[in-house]
């Protein structure tokens, strides 16, 4: 397929959009990217070949950055990308087991999806460096949503609901959508409706554990000492 028979005249009309918000037009090339992943779940050579003429670069150009980012796919997700973090922190506290145990249930590795690509129940299955949530670790994220203090049990429970056509509401977050429709989010499209906006965005933002210091300080009237006006040391000048 041609990549006008792939991205219609609305994918066009966001990526003009998109390419509007910038005062130089590479510099939609990210939000772009999520764009074709928003229409095919990955980022096909026809969606390397879409962002060049979109933005007047080269393929290489666009591939050089499709490829140096991990969120890029090259190859087909599933309707859900399941990322299990599997950094130091995680990994010491079970989520090298957590990927072990999903892993053999679904039958692939990382990077590998189990059922067809893209419909109901179709999982992909990856590794994810730190995920920024060591204090509720082990963290899984599916679809970029999180789910945390997991165990082998309850990820387990997780995946083979999400296979069911369930979408289980994340620990923290927005609710959960499947892969394409937040990459379309990644893009920077939301609905206009405000109402219909607020049911796709709106969620707990923190978890008791990562504000708990603040808390505990608040509390007992503890402040930070106050920064002196101290000078600067001189530079030696070139």
């Amino acid at each position: 397929m041609t990549t006008t028979e792939i991205f219609d005249a609305d994918i066009v009309a966001k990526a003009e959009n998109l390419i509007g918000r910038y005062p130089q037009s590479r510099s939609a090339l990210l939000p772009l990217l999520h764009l074709v992943q928003s229409v095919q779940g990955y980022v096909s050579q026809e969606g390397i070949a879409f962002c060049a003429m979109q933005l007047d670069l080269s393929e290489a150009e666009v591939s050089a950055v499709a490829t140096f980012y991990t969120m890029y796919k090259r190859r087909p997700c599933g309707e859900h990308l399941v990322s299990v973090c599997t950094n130091t922190l995680c990994a010491a506290l079970g989520g090298d087991a957590i990927y072990k145990k999903l892993s053999e249930h679904l039958g692939v590795g990382h990077e590998e999806t189990a059922g067809e690509p893209g419909e109901t129940g179709s999982i992909t299955l990856e590794h994810a460096e730190c995920l920024a949530a060591c204090d509720l670790g082990p963290v899984l994220q599916v679809n970029y949503e999180y789910y945390d203090n997991q165990s082998e049990e309850s990820a387990l429970e997780l995946v083979e609901a999400l296979q069911r056509g369930e979408k289980p509401a994340p620990t923290r977050g927005a609710p959960l959508t499947d892969f394409k429709g937040a990459e379309l989010q990644l893009a920077g499209f939301f609905p206009e409706d405000e109402e219909t906006y607020r049911s796709h965005v709106d969620g707990p933002s923190q978890a008791v554990e990562t504000v708990r210091g603040a808390r505990i300080a608040a509390d007992r009237g503890w402040t930070a000492p106050v920064m002196e006006d101290v000078a600067l040391p001189e530079v030696e000048k070139k």
